[in-house]
């Protein structure tokens, strides 16, 4: 199963531009998102990853769940786990890899977003 999906609406319409608007999940984030999914007990949800002005940098990301796809978002795949945005956060998002590691300091979510100019510490929110 690829990594990475465009909308089955769009996908026989696909150029250059929506090539390029993709959103990478790793396998250790598929794999994390499928353990809290279970968790939960609703087969149907997804992990919604959005952009919205804010934070320490200028933009934020948020993370929740979800079991909706409304009409401007774009899902992305991994080995059965779904990974849902909006349109306005893909043009933040776009060729943006979402990552989960492990490490002494703790466990999080990552973003390695090639758009983004300057991140805070934390790395919850960027510059773009």
């Amino acid at each position: 199963m690829p990594d990475t999906a465009i909308p089955a609406q769009t996908a026989a319409q696909t150029t250059d531009d929506t090539a390029a608007r993709v959103l990478t999940v790793s396998e250790s984030a598929a794999k994390r998102v499928a353990f809290l999914v279970a968790n939960e007990g609703n087969p149907a949800l997804m992990l919604r990853l959005t952009v919205s002005g804010g934070g320490c940098s200028g933009f934020q990301y948020g993370f929740g769940f979800d079991d909706t796809v409304n009409e401007d978002d774009f899902v992305f795949e991994r080995n059965g786990t779904r990974v849902v945005t909006d349109d306005a956060s893909l043009d933040l998002l776009a060729g943006s890899t979402l990552d989960y590691v492990e490490d002494l300091m703790g466990a999080a979510f990552q973003i390695k977003n090639p758009n983004a100019t300057a991140s805070c510490g934390c790395g919850n929110s960027f510059a773009a």
